[in-house]
C-alpha cells in the first residue's frame, strides 16, 4: 500500500488494525516521522529549517508565516494540514493518523495534546486504531496542557482554557475548560 492510498483509507474512518497492509503502511511512515522529528528536535533550527523539517514531516508546503517552537512531536505526521499564520508552543503532542486541520492564524500552547486515535475498549481489540479527524479553526487559542480527542472540532474564534480536555465540538467564539471541557462564555451576539 502507499501513502495515498493509506491517506484514503483513514480519511474513511476505517479502523486500523494490526497486521493489516494499512496497519504495515502507517507504522513504516510513522518510522520514518519518528526519524525527522528526532532530527528536527536535536539540532539548533532557524524558522526556515523548523518549516522544511515540517515540510518534510507533513509532505506538504507550510507557510512562511508558520512558527513553531521545539521540541515538537508526532507519530505519523502525513496527516497534518497547517494554515498559515499559525504558532505551535514547545513540546506538543500530534497523534495525526485521523487527520488534524489547524485553521490560519492560530495559536497553541505550550504541551497541547491532539489525539485522532481511540483503541478498542476489549483487550484483544487494543491493537485496533478507531480514527476520528480533529479539526481546528480560524484564530483559535489553545491553552497550555490541553487535549484535544478524536472527532473533536474547534470553531473560528474559540478559546480554550490551559488544562482542558475537550472531547465534544466547542462552537465559534466560545471559551470552554475544565475536565471534560464545558462552556464557560457563550460567543458574543
Amino acid at each position: 500500500m502507499e501513502l495515498e492510498e493509506l491517506l484514503e483509507y483513514l480519511s474513511e474512518g476505517k479502523t486500523l488494525t494490526a497486521g493489516t497492509e494499512a496497519f504495515d503502511c502507517m507504522h513504516r511512515w510513522s518510522l520514518e516521522t519518528q526519524r525527522l522529528t528526532q532530527e528536527l528536535n536535536t539540532g539548533v533550527h532557524d524558522m526556515e529549517e523548523i518549516r522544511e523539517y515540517m515540510c518534510r514531516i507533513t509532505g506538504r508546503t507550510i507557510d512562511k508565516s508558520f512558527r513553531m517552537f521545539l521540541p515538537f512531536y508526532t507519530d505519523f505526521g502525513k496527516n497534518i494540514r497547517i494554515g498559515r499564520n499559525v504558532f505551535i508552543n514547545a513540546c506538543c503532542c500530534f497523534q495525526d493518523q485521523g487527520g488534524i486541520s489547524i485553521g490560519n492564524g492560530t495559536l497553541i500552547g505550550h504541551r497541547v495534546v491532539i489525539a485522532t486515535i481511540n483503541h478498542g475498549l476489549r483487550p484483544e481489540e487494543r491493537m485496533d486504531h478507531h480514527i476520528a479527524p480533529v479539526r481546528v479553526g480560524r484564530n483559535v487559542w489553545i491553552g497550555s496542557g490541553s487535549i484535544l480527542l478524536p472527532g473533536v472540532t474547534i470553531g473560528d474564534g474559540a478559546t480554550v482554557a490551559a488544562g482542558a480536555v475537550v472531547t465534544k465540538d466547542v462552537p465559534e467564539g466560545a471559551v470552554v475548560g475544565g475536565v471534560p471541557a464545558k462552556i464557560l462564555r457563550q460567543p458574543s451576539a
